[in-house]
């Protein structure tokens, strides 16, 4: 298993939000035991001189293979977080996703690797199941509220 830390910088990322029926497809964040602790919209770093559009889309490329169409202006969350005891510092975009048809439709998960080699499975939840007692949290820390206001699917 490989173990991620935050990075000692301040990363500016970009997330895509897919809907399935209702539900949102993210990914498990594991801890050092390999417990899930919650989940996160896929999506990565932006690198220097991309835009968020490019980066998005390029990350949707790399960890699924496929090109997803990016639907209406990003909302941004800065998210400032512990993992593990390490402090890390984001400022997110924020968009929804649409994949191309039929991908995924008769999935109910979806494997997939980093570039880090880590092994990832990302599933689609149900909001009501995430940020409660029992389940997972969802990250970044926020997002639930702000999607309860903003979420159009």
């Amino acid at each position: 298993m490989t173990t991620w830390r935050p990075h000692p910088h301040i990363r500016v990322v970009a997330i895509g939000l897919h809907w399935r029926d209702g539900r949102l497809l993210a990914a498990e964040v594991r801890d050092d035991a390999g417990r899930i602790k919650g989940v996160r919209p896929l999506g990565g770093e932006i690198e220097f001189g991309e835009s968020w559009r490019a980066a998005l889309v390029r990350e949707f490329n790399e960890e699924l293979g496929i090109d997803v169409i990016l639907k209406g202006e990003p909302l941004m969350l800065e998210n400032i977080f512990v993992h593990e005891g390490a402090t890390g510092h984001e400022v997110i975009f924020i968009s929804e996703v649409e994949f191309p048809e039929p991908a995924f439709r008769d999935q109910d998960h979806i494997d997939f690797r980093e570039d880090n080699g880590a092994e990832i499975v990302a599933r689609w939840f149900d909001l009501a199941d995430l940020d409660v007692d029992g389940g997972p949290s969802l990250y970044p820390t926020g997002l639930k509220d702000v999607l309860r206001g903003n979420k159009t699917n």
